[in-house]
Formats: C-alpha cells, sequence, structure tokens
C-alpha cells in the first residue's frame, strides 16, 4: 500500500514556484527565443488539491452500495495553466473522479467563469473515469440504491469538491512561470478490447502469445512541460483505458493514480497529470487486484518515461480554442405506456430509472428529442490539436480524429467537461452491445439509445471547432 505522504511533493516546486526560489539572474528564461510567430516562450501555472472524501459518500463505477473503508493513496485534481506569447490562456484540470454530470460541471465552470473570467473554450475538466472514486451530484443518478441521507452526502461533498477543483485553478493562474512546451508519443498495451475478447480467457491467450480480437488505441500521448534549465514542471500524458482494474472498496485512483505517483517520484518536484483518451470500450485485463493495479501504473508510466528520455518536439507558444455543444438526437423518447412495467418489474435499477422519469410526465414535464454534448478544440502552435469530447467515448474516435487530422498530432480526450453516457461510433452502434446499444437509461436519459447519426453529428462538430482553431 502506498501512502501519497511518501510521495509528497517539495516544498514550493509542487505548486510550480521553484522560479521565485532561484537568484534573480537564473529567473531569466535564457534558452527561450522570444516574442513572435515561432516563439518558444510559455508561462505555466500548476494547481493542485487532495479531493479524497472526508464524509461518507459511496464509491462510484458498479452501480452498489460501496462505502469506503480506506484508502490506498489519495485523489487529487491537478491544474494546468497555459498562457502564450500573446497573453490568450488556457486551463486544463484533471481529476480522479469516475464522471461529471452536466449540473457539477456547469457549477465549476461558472465558478471558473466568475472568477476568472475564462470563457468556456479556455477551460477544460477532465476526469479520469476511475472506479475507485466518489459518486457525484446527478451522476448516474438512477445507478445506485441511494437514500436521501447518502444523497445529501453526495451533494455536499461534490460543492466541497468543485470548491478545490476552483480553488486550484486559481493557485495555477497566480504562479506563472517561464516554460517550455515538448511533445511525444509512446506506447502501452495493457488495454484489452472488452466487447471482442472474453475476459476469462485473456490471461491464457495472453500466457500462450496469442493476439487478441478487436481494436485498440495503445498510443500514450505525453506533454512535458519544463522550465529554466530544463528542470521538469509537469507532465500530461493519456491513455485509451477504463480505470476498472479494482472494485474493492478503498480509495484510489486506480492504475492512472499509481502511474502519476510513480512518475511524480521519479522526478520530484513534477505534477504528472492523467486524461483518458478514448478508452470507453477498453478494460484492463486481467485485473481485480491491487498487484495488477500498480504493474499497470508502473507499465504505463514507463512509457512516458521512455518519450520523455527520447527526442520530444517543441511546440510554439501560441494558443486557439473553441467550444460548441452540439444536439444529439435520441432514437425514442420514453412514454409513460412503456415505463409502467418497467417500473413494476425486478430490475431495481431500471425500475428507479423508470419510477423518476413517470413523476416527470405526470409533472408536466416536457423531454427534448436531444441533449446538448460538448465539443472542444485548442490548438497549441502548428504542433498539437488537443481535443476534448464529452461522454464515454470509445476508441474509434481517436483513431478517426488522429487520421483526419493527420498534418499535426491530434490528441483526443473522451472523457471531457460531462459524462453524457457512452458514445458509441456507427460500427459499434449498428453492433449494438452494452456500449452501442438501449443502456442511455443507466445514464439518467429519458431514453434508451441514441439516434444512429451520433457520430456524424460529433464528427461534423469536432471538424468546425478544429477550423475556428487552426493557424
Amino acid at each position: 500500500m502506498i501512502e501519497f505522504s511518501r510521495r509528497s511533493f517539495l516544498s514550493g516546486m509542487s505548486m510550480g514556484t521553484t522560479s521565485l526560489m532561484l537568484p534573480h539572474f537564473l529567473r531569466k528564461p535564457l534558452y527561450l527565443q522570444g516574442g513572435g510567430p515561432d516563439s518558444l516562450d510559455w508561462q505555466v501555472g500548476i494547481g493542485k488539491r487532495i479531493i479524497t472524501p472526508t464524509i461518507s459518500v459511496w464509491l462510484a463505477g458498479y452501480g452498489t452500495q460501496r462505502i469506503a473503508y480506506g484508502k490506498i493513496h489519495d485523489l487529487f485534481v491537478k491544474v494546468l495553466a497555459l498562457k502564450c506569447s500573446n497573453g490568450k490562456i488556457a486551463v486544463l484540470a484533471t481529476t480522479d473522479n469516475q464522471g461529471m454530470s452536466r449540473t457539477v460541471y456547469e457549477n465549476i465552470f461558472r465558478k471558473v467563469n466568475q472568477r476568472y473570467n475564462l470563457d468556456r473554450s479556455e477551460f477544460m475538466l477532465t476526469f479520469s473515469h476511475n472506479h475507485s472514486g466518489p459518486c457525484l451530484q446527478d451522476d448516474l443518478v438512477d445507478y445506485y440504491p441511494s437514500d436521501d441521507a447518502q444523497k445529501e452526502l453526495v451533494n455536499q461533498y461534490s460543492e466541497w469538491m468543485a470548491e478545490q477543483v476552483v480553488e486550484a485553478v486559481g493557485e495555477a493562474l497566480s504562479n506563472w512561470q517561464p516554460a517550455q512546451l515538448f511533445k511525444g508519443e509512446g506506447k502501452c498495451t495493457f488495454a484489452v478490447n472488452r466487447r471482442d475478447n472474453v475476459e476469462s480467457v485473456v490471461p491464457d491467450l495472453l500466457e500462450a502469445g496469442k493476439p487478441l480480437e478487436g481494436v485498440v488505441d495503445h498510443y500514450v500521448p505525453v506533454l512535458a512541460i519544463k522550465g529554466p534549465g530544463g528542470n521538469l514542471i509537469s507532465v500530461l500524458f493519456g491513455y485509451a483505458c477504463h480505470p476498472t482494474t479494482l472494485s474493492i472498496s478503498t480509495w484510489s485512483g486506480d492504475y492512472p493514480g499509481f502511474a502519476q505517483i510513480d512518475i511524480e517520484s521519479a522526478h520530484p518536484g513534477t505534477a504528472a497529470m492523467f486524461f483518458n483518451a478514448c478508452g470507453g470500450d477498453q478494460n484492463p485485463i486481467p485485473r481485480r487486484t491491487v498487484a495488477l493495479c500498480e504493474k499497470y501504473g508502473k507499465q504505463l508510466a514507463q512509457s512516458v518515461e521512455e518519450v520523455l528520455a527520447g527526442q520530444m518536439e517543441p511546440i510554439r507558444s501560441d494558443i486557439k480554442t473553441a467550444f460548441e455543444y452540439v444536439p444529439l438526437e435520441y432514437l425514442e423518447l420514453v412514454t409513460e405506456e412503456k415505463l409502467k412495467p418497467i417500473a413494476t418489474g425486478s430490475d431495481t435499477l431500471h425500475a428507479r430509472w423508470a419510477t423518476r422519469m413517470l413523476k416527470k410526465l405526470e409533472d408536466g414535464v416536457k423531454f427534448q428529442n436531444s441533449h446538448p454534448y460538448p465539443v472542444q478544440a485548442w490548438q497549441l502552435g502548428k504542433e498539437l490539436l488537443f481535443l476534448g469530447i464529452g461522454g464515454e467515448a470509445v476508441v474509434d474516435y481517436s483513431l478517426r480524429f488522429k487520421s483526419e487530422y493527420n498534418n499535426q498530432t491530434t490528441w483526443v480526450c473522451g472523457y471531457a467537461n460531462e459524462m453524457v453516457a457512452y458514445i458509441p461510433s456507427r460500427r459499434i452502434w449498428e453492433e449494438g452491445g452494452y456500449e452501442g446499444g438501449p443502456h442511455l437509461d443507466e445514464y439518467g436519459h429519458p431514453a434508451w439509445r441514441w439516434a444512429g447519426d451520433v457520430e456524424d453529428r460529433i464528427s461534423e462538430t469536432v471538424r468546425k471547432v478544429v477550423e475556428k482553431v487552426q493557424f
């Protein structure tokens, strides 16, 4: 068991204030190129807060009552603020949460906007989809057998957590220091396509050296932020895989948490930050033990270290940001006739949902036939396009966008701003199954399934925001 206190950031370094401790003549970023279109002189700020619950909220992710009895390590929000040579700012908040509801996202963004005057395109809120983190307000609201007391605790925690995120953003925006940005990509192979492989037979196949089935995306994007003299201030890295190695009732960051700890231990004073790429149909297999969780975290950290040790490409100091909502249409809205037998059926999860939907209909609520879906794009220099799309996007989206925008490095965060639901590609929508079939009800939607044009709508909106940010 690893306690974060053994891995703590060095005083004054974890918050990105190391330049303030240097002699005056060393504070000047002598290696930077100055202003202009080819400038490499970035400013960065780092913020961090522990968000491990201190009240008895349940753990999220598996639809049962899971009362935490301790922690393997703490949960965090970590914030990376970027400012380019013309003063444009972009702020990324990474969290060890399972999912952000629209309620939670809007609450956090409203506070960030009011306190720091960031617009929606300049702020990206990500969640690792960690299943060893806490339940949050209005996320998978029918999924858990919660009573009123538990729901109130969840609301209290969600508000407290939101304030920690906002404070971490403020911290990042108040401790600017000079830096350069570098990008690179590695590879890590423990993610398995869970749709096309039977979990129980995967260990034997791996032992025998036999190939697994299905589409995967094993790339590891790595953004290194280096200060004067080349000191590593922060590392942002990603991977496309569910953080579901563990299902015990203990707080942890799952494999991304262990990976961040390993990187920060190897580079004292560095803030390691993780984002989940498009891992909606990817699982770590085999799983269910702490030893495997540590193993996968170490494998991912080693992949990052290999990139850091190799030749990385510098990113020119320029930022453009864009954000749009796209309405994702439902295939069919709920009706009283179809809800009543579900509300009295034996499936308790769906009965809770159907009962809540019936109450809304009785109260005269008119359901919308679509849901606003967040799509975001950041262009960093001419070298890196960073996309943030909501929900649990399947791996097809990352593969598609990297192919379509291959004139530059393209990274896709599939768990950005709002949990929404599983986001299938057209291929997976036609195949059905859990990620592509009629399971929107479990996410609280007044419908069972997306319309079949879900990928087309998202891809067209991605094209629009990409056009807005291209230099």
